[in-house]
């Protein structure tokens, strides 16, 4: 099986649908392509990098960058990890979507990101208090009624 690496070293740039939904909203698994390019010079906040962890390639965003390392986080995800500049092999620079291409130069692009940034702290409120009653109704046997309830059970 082909590296990612190897195929950005020798053709510079790398095409492939995604998979897992650590960048949903803004790329879905299994129908987004996604163009990446390999990284020549240091990312800047809100560049979506590509870097293995382990023997998984992950697709995140530079939401933070220190003296030797970028703080990144899936779009859709609430923890954030620390990765050696040297960890990075790519930098997505466009994706698509329904056969349209969208740039990360775009200005809805940009907007998007901002956006879905600004309002973190919110979904992440939501998202752990929602975690927290999950926990509490298990803990009170309502998991079954509540997803009866929910039309999901």
């Amino acid at each position: 099986m082909t590296r990612f690496e190897d195929l950005l070293e020798t053709d510079g740039r790398l095409v492939y649908r995604t998979k897992g939904t650590s960048m949903e909203p803004m790329l879905r698994q299994n129908r987004d392509l996604v163009i990446i390019e390999a990284s020549s010079s240091r990312l800047k906040k809100y560049d979506v990098a590509l870097y293995r962890r382990g023997e998984q390639y992950v697709l995140h965003r530079v939401i933070g960058i220190a003296n030797d390392h970028y703080r990144i986080r899936g779009d859709n995800t609430y923890s954030i990890e620390h990765v050696p500049f040297d960890a990075v092999i790519g930098v997505l620079k466009s994706f698509q979507r329904k056969g349209k291409t969208h740039t990360v130069t775009e200005r809805g692009y940009r907007l998007y990101v901002r956006f879905w940034n600004v309002v973190y702290p919110l979904r992440s409120m939501w998202f752990f208090m929602i975690r927290g009653l999950k926990r509490i109704a298990k803990k009170l046997g309502l998991t079954p009624f509540l997803k009866k309830l929910l039309g999901r059970g």
